[in-house]
């Protein structure tokens, strides 16, 4: 069976991972995170209830991937972005001029 190259992100603030796999063609989004190892690499994240993606569409996890594909795993987020630049703007900051962290 053919061969495929994809990509596998994830990323939480201390640390990501960028992972290039070869997997045989057919392979499923849940076959690649299988296959990559981000769960050992990210014991402390409950990777199985995240929404994963490709490209930034978020997909099911039984999708065959394709040559090319990313496929992206999205932790939850800690503050909707519109409450953050809301909270920023009451303090007279943006998002260009708020500190990091």
């Amino acid at each position: 069976m053919p061969e495929v190259e994809v990509e596998i992100v994830f990323a939480v603030p201390e640390k990501q991972l960028l992972q290039i796999l070869i997997v045989e063609s057919g392979a499923t989004v849940a076959d690649v995170i299988a296959l990559s190892g981000v769960q050992k690499t990210f014991p402390d994240y409950r990777l199985d209830t995240m929404a994963v993606g490709i490209w930034g569409y978020e997909v099911d996890r039984d999708r065959a991937v394709k040559a090319g594909d990313r496929i992206e795993i999205y932790r939850p987020l800690k503050l909707d972005p519109r409450e953050a630049r809301r909270r920023l703007a009451l303090s007279g900051r943006t998002m260009g001029n708020a500190e990091p962290g």
